[in-house]
């Protein structure tokens, strides 16, 4: 016999049967928390845009992650502020590039005791603020751009990293980033890939953050329509079958649509990216005293799982283990 039926109105008087009986769970477990490291020592600088989000040199980056150890949060997603960039990004895949110096010291001091994932992108690095190489006519060309993504890839792996997520978006990047790091004896370090990157205007603080905004154009040639579902899918697919072993759909909360498809048609992990800007307009609206922070923003979460993520990327996954740990 299972557990009866009871009424709504009755569980609500209880907090331990209303937990049995609820449909989704935020977990501390769920969420991965973004960081950035920038060049420099003893520095640390909050983003404008982004109240409590900051920008780490490799030595105080170690303060920080010991505190998100310290919550439960088990993932972090590491990006890069190079100190030079140019049209190649040659400091993207540096073996003493920022994001690398900072893998080897995050892994040496906690180990095993927290997922590394690190961006593979080369927006941050190009000196035209492009995820891709660039042509003398402006246009990114895809091929070029894969050779250089392997480079990246092999960099984070060889430095520690035990997630390389590949966001830039060209065709065909997970399959060469797969057999460049099957070739190089790292079969066991798992792609998480951007599969359903849209080309969003949520993204503007992060830019910001990673000095990543284009000098030119824009990225709507190698990012998703906002229009597309269909298309989502198709790329998703060809994602797996190049070997991806997780897929995410970015931004998430105006594609919660896009990401229940994905969950229904795929049997692996998928992540939502919850970006800068929908963080920033909740933080925003609550300082204004618009919105109740901490509902707002576990409602939103709540919303992002109950659609079908598996993994969460959130800007608030600090505040969320604080929140949940409370009575």
């Amino acid at each position: 016999m299972g557990f009866p039926l009871v009424r709504m109105r009755r569980m609500r008087r209880c907090e331990t049967i209303r937990s049995m009986v609820r449909e989704t769970h935020v977990s501390v477990k769920d969420l991965v928390y973004p960081m950035f490291v920038q060049p420099g020592n003893g520095i640390i600088t909050e983003v404008p845009s982004m109240p409590n989000v900051y920008r780490y040199s490799v030595d105080k980056l170690l303060g920080a992650v010991e505190e998100v150890v310290s919550l439960g949060i088990p993932a972090l997603l590491l990006f890069g502020i190079p100190e030079v960039k140019d049209e190649r990004a040659s400091s993207a895949y540096s073996k003493d590039g920022v994001v690398q110096r900072a893998v080897r010291q995050v892994k040496r001091s906690f180990g095993d005791d927290i997922i590394v994932i690190t961006d593979v992108c080369l927006c941050s690095y190009t000196s035209h603020g492009h995820c891709g190489i660039v042509s003398e006519d402006g246009v990114v060309q895809n091929d070029a751009t894969l050779e250089v993504l392997k480079m990246v890839a092999l960099s984070h792996a060889e430095a520690g990293a035990d997630i390389v997520a590949p966001s830039d978006m060209m065709d065909g990047r997970v399959g060469a980033i797969r057999r460049a790091l099957d070739g190089a004896g790292y079969q066991d370090v798992p792609i998480m890939a951007y599969s359903a990157k849209y080309a969003s205007a949520f993204y503007g603080p992060f830019r910001e953050a990673a000095e990543s905004t284009p000098q030119f154009g824009d990225r709507t040639t190698y990012q998703m329509a906002p229009t597309n579902v269909r298309e989502a899918l198709r790329e998703v697919e060809l994602d797996i079958v190049e070997g991806a072993d997780i897929v995410m759909v970015k931004p998430a909360l105006t594609y919660l649509d896009v990401l229940a498809k994905v969950k229904e048609a795929v049997r692996m992990p998928v992540a939502a990216y919850s970006v800068s800007g929908e963080y920033s307009m909740i933080k925003a609206a609550a300082r204004m005293g618009w919105l109740d922070e901490k509902r707002t923003a576990l409602e939103v979460l709540t919303a992002i799982k109950r659609a079908g993520a598996d993994i969460i990327i959130t800007y608030f996954a600090k505040d969320v283990a604080k929140w949940i740990d409370e009575p």
